[in-house]
């Protein structure tokens, strides 16, 4: 894994001003711990919020800073803290960190909790205290075994050191944080199916409204958030405002840094923290080296398997979430895949489908049988034996999977590739179309949707 600066030959030192969440990392790669996080200005900004600042001044500078969820769907965490009720007298109430980093291509989350597991602690605690919440957990891919070994090593030093537990700082205030590791499901990045698969429930996602700030876990009021996103709140809190909002590029609308990364047959894959507002073409060209000799970039997504395709041309674009969705798609996590001009996008379409219809929860029927349906069509298109009208059946899949037609967003994520795939490269999927033969009736095929 490459974390490299701002400069594209690694000119300009990582540092806390420039790299809030990757200034602290150690050049072996392995874990920094209490004694050096905290030699390195760990833990201060938490000193500063519980000695310093009312509860709702830090949620309050949450929300100036322009802080936006850095799991993909990029909700201003400000606003959604303040849906967390008022009333005091609900004094049970949860803060979860969603870790169940599941997003093909994606692993920015990994790393921060393999390398810098007490930031994501010390992250949680501000945001705990600002919450008034008394316990939080760490929802974890279960795949991620090292990160759940490094974090309960971390809370465990947080312990000891009075960081967590019982009258924390001398403040009065108590804040438990236990580490849960899931069994493996993608629908459990979407929150609510989080929350459910916590409860020991099956991992199907919630009806909203009621919203988990009023209705979460164990019916109580509780705040999701992503591993990056509370990574950033000790860096804003502890330099404030002004300062996060300088650090983005000139033209973007998002706020802060974020870490972007590239893979696929790239001469450097890798993850870098970066300012909103670099293009993509710097990503790519800069950072990750352009394609490696011998091929050539076909085309590329700008931020995991649940984001539309895009072409060379659109490199140009700025990396934000306006900035990608100027040229039709969605930023998502930010780590971009490049697809080589060796790829038949059939075959990897059909890939993607199987796993987006292998991981969905079954909940609704779109999605339910949408998916596999997609998977069958693009099989046969695959080897060859695609029939005339398939091609208008995919396409209307797309729509009929689109945001608003299920119960919550995982088929519209699975069918955005499929889209924009079909739109660029459609006649890779039309050479997978059979000829009809004299006398030989067509294989069997669904009505088109829409027709």
């Amino acid at each position: 894994m490459s974390l490299t600066s701002f400069g594209p030959a690694n000119l300009i030192k990582r540092s806390a001003e420039t790299h809030p969440l990757t200034w602290r990392l150690r050049d072996d790669g392995e874990p920094v711990w209490l004694d050096e996080y905290q030699a390195k200005d760990g833990y201060a900004a938490a000193r500063k919020a519980f000695a310093d600042m009312a509860q709702d001044d830090i949620v309050q500078t949450v929300k100036d800073a322009g802080l936006k969820g850095r799991g993909g769907a990029g909700f201003p965490t400000g606003v959604k803290w303040g849906l967390m009720p008022k009333d005091e007298s609900l004094n049970i109430r949860y803060l979860l960190c969603n870790a169940d980093e599941m997003e093909p291509n994606t692993w920015k989350d990994r790393m921060l909790m393999e390398q810098l597991p007490h930031l994501l602690i010390e992250g949680m605690l501000i945001s705990a205290r600002a919450l008034k919440t008394y316990r939080g957990y760490i929802f974890l891919r279960g795949e991620y075994t090292t990160a759940a070994v490094h974090l309960r090593r971390a809370v465990e030093e947080a312990k000891a050191a009075g960081l967590l537990g019982k009258n924390i700082l001398g403040s009065g205030f108590d804040f438990e944080l236990f580490v849960h590791t899931g069994a493996g499901r993608y629908i459990c990045g979407e929150e609510t199916a989080l929350i459910n698969s916590l409860e020991g429930r099956r991992a199907n996602p919630r009806s909203k409204p009621p919203f988990p700030a009023a209705v979460g876990v164990w019916g109580k009021p509780t705040c999701v958030n992503n591993v990056e996103t509370l990574c950033n709140v000790p860096a804003i809190i502890g330099n404030g405002v002004d300062w996060y909002k300088s650090l983005a590029r000139e033209g973007s609308e998002d706020h802060g840094t974020k870490l972007m990364g590239f893979s696929g047959k790239v001469k450097n894959p890798g993850l870098w923290e970066l300012p909103f507002g670099v293009t993509a073409r710097e990503l790519f060209e800069d950072y990750a080296g352009g394609m490696r000799d011998g091929f050539k970039l076909k085309c590329w997504q700008p931020g995991g398997a649940g984001t539309g395709f895009l072409l060379p041309e659109h490199l140009d674009a700025q990396m934000y979430a306006g900035g990608i969705a100027k040229v039709g798609t969605r930023m998502g996590t930010g780590l971009a895949m490049a697809v080589d001009d060796s790829v038949n996008m059939v075959s990897l379409l059909r890939n993607m489908e199987q796993f987006f219809a292998r991981e969905s929860c079954g909940f609704c029927t779109p999605c339910r049988d949408g998916l596999p349906w997609s998977v069958k069509l693009l099989m046969a298109i695959e080897h060859g034996e695609g029939q005339p009208g398939d091609i208008e059946t995919l396409l209307g899949l797309v729509g009929f999977l689109g945001p608003g037609k299920t119960f919550c967003a995982h088929a519209p994520g699975a069918v955005e590739p499929l889209g924009s795939a079909i739109k660029y490269f459609r006649p890779e999927f039309e050479a997978g179309i059979a000829q009809a033969k004299p006398g030989v009736p067509p294989l069997a095929r669904p009505i088109v949707i829409g027709a």
